[in-house]
């Protein structure tokens, strides 16, 4: 399909350097940082964006998406593609209730950070987990995110119906102790988290390229995020972790993530392989 997008004359060495500007580009606009993402995947999303827009280029591309902010929205969503849904690998959940929730107990004040909460759905999951431990009221979860029309959505808390049976299995096979069901009010096409979820999560802004530690926290959730960033992009963004967790604290890797060959990782110890489950040690 892009191959009927390529002027006669094509180069490829030109279409590397139009890439590089127009990620230098957003940066300097708009503060969104991609220069260190995987150039395969940036390549093959930037190309279908410039299809989309009817740009004979990438050049094109970049003027438009500088002057026009719903064609950066929507360059965003190609270049943040979000895939989640509620207790999505329900092992892992279930390995973090039937291990973690006791240690977790014991912290005053808990603090949770999902980064790069796409929609929302594993920030809600964590909570519904809480919940039913007695331990929500105890315990704040920040979800953050590149992307505002993800965290719109999120804010929202809407379960398609559609979606349901799925979501509903998941929390079974993640050691739910009662009726997904009760945890939403049933509304016209779609499900809606109750406000007493909603209420315990904060949703935000953050760049994970460019933003600092914004607190001090006991678990991490970082879900296959990384594996859309180059070397040196992933090391930063583990050394932003590193410094966010408490002593002892938790962090949570996507089952493709791993800490092997990262400066950090004589900084942790491995609680589970499987899961991708490590604790701070030092």
């Amino acid at each position: 399909m892009m191959e009927e997008w390529r002027l006669p004359g094509y180069d490829e060495q030109l279409e590397k350097l139009e890439i590089k500007l127009l990620l230098e580009a957003v940066y300097l606009e708009y503060g969104y940082d991609f220069r260190q993402y995987a150039y395969p995947s940036l390549r093959r999303r930037i190309r279908r964006r410039a299809l989309l827009e009817k740009q004979e280029d990438i050049s094109s591309l970049q003027g438009r998406v500088l002057h026009d902010r719903d064609a950066f929205e929507r360059l965003l969503s190609d270049l943040v593609i979000p895939v989640t849904e509620l207790f999505r690998n329900p092992a892992t959940f279930r390995w973090l209730r039937e291990r973690l929730t006791d240690g977790l107990r014991d912290v005053s004040f808990l603090r949770v950070w999902h980064a790069g909460c796409a929609t929302g759905e594993e920030a809600y999951s964590s909570a519904i987990w809480l919940e039913e431990e007695g331990m929500l009221g105890q315990a704040r979860i920040y979800a953050t995110d590149i992307s505002r029309a993800a965290l719109n959505r999120a804010r929202e808390g809407q379960l398609p119906k559609d979606r349901f049976p799925l979501y509903d299995s998941n929390y079974r096979e993640a050691g739910g102790q009662s009726e997904l069901s009760r945890h939403c009010e049933e509304e016209e096409g779609f499900f809606t988290f109750k406000a007493s979820l909603k209420e315990r999560i904060v949703f935000a802004e953050h760049n994970l390229a460019t933003d600092r530690s914004f607190n001090e926290f006991h678990l991490i959730f970082c879900r296959n995020v990384m594996i859309y960033f180059d070397p040196s992009l992933r090391e930063r963004v583990h050394r932003l972790f590193y410094e966010s967790l408490a002593p002892g604290g938790i962090l949570v890797l996507g089952g493709k993530e791993s800490l092997a060959f990262t400066s950090h990782a004589d900084h942790y110890e491995t609680l589970s392989e499987e899961h991708r489950v490590y604790r701070k040690i030092e």
